[in-house]
């Protein structure tokens, strides 16, 4: 996991475009071109190394651009264009065996936990609004999260309980997780609509967890 170039795929909608890499989960950054979601890839390097620290993984060393390989560029939609990425990527119906599972779960580890970090150094502190916050109180903020996660193991085949507590919806999420690498949980819903992958699914968690997380960091006063 360690080789360079990283290979990146790109998800392009008309005004937005993200840049996103299979191999690490949620080191994933939109701009409005390719050079850009490029180049603010790199930029967060450091930020995401940071928030891997302790789970066991070796990441790779990227000074630049130029240790990134774009393998494709998928036509985004309107989420794409909203400001998340939604496109499956190749291989994401592919096998899970049990150490991508295990580097699945580390890697959503430290998300949460960078996530829990930049809340717990948020709190009672005044947060800047304008285009990188949009307005979001800290209590909005973790209230968005959480329900965000609600909707992506819904989409991912589980169900938690009414009023399930933020630490407990997160073991249903692994635990829904690890279900569907088995194949316990039927690629269709009940009303027929295809459910995520087990890669999809941990790259759009660890993204949405890691960029509030450092949302957060950035709009802390």
């Amino acid at each position: 996991m360690s080789s360079l170039p990283v290979p990146v795929y790109l998800e392009t909608a008309k005004t937005r475009v993200f840049a996103v890499v299979p191999a690490w989960p949620g080191w994933c950054r939109g701009a409005r071109s390719a050079d850009a979601a490029l180049q603010t890839l790199v930029d967060y390097v450091p930020r995401y190394a940071l928030a891997l620290q302790g789970a066991g993984l070796a990441f790779p060393s990227i000074n630049s651009v130029a240790d990134l390989q774009v393998v494709a560029s998928l036509p985004g939609n309107a989420v794409t264009e909203f400001g998340a990425p939604d496109r499956p990527l190749p291989g994401d119906e592919l096998p899970v065996d049990a150490p991508e599972l295990e580097r699945m779960r580390a890697i959503l580890h430290a998300a949460w936990q960078a996530f829990d970090r930049a809340v717990a150094a948020a709190q009672g502190k005044s947060l800047r609004t304008g285009p990188r916050g949009g307005g979001r109180s800290l209590e909005k903020m973790i209230a968005h999260n959480n329900g965000a996660e609600e909707a992506y193991l819904t989409a991912l085949g589980g169900k938690a309980k009414p009023g399930t507590s933020d630490a407990d919806l997160r073991l249903v999420m692994l635990d829904t997780l690890a279900a569907s690498v088995r194949g316990e949980i039927p690629a269709l819903g009940p009303r027929g609509g295809k459910r995520w992958s087990p890669r999809f699914f941990v790259r759009r968690v660890a993204w949405h967890a890691l960029d509030h997380a450092w949302e957060l960091e950035d709009r802390v006063q």
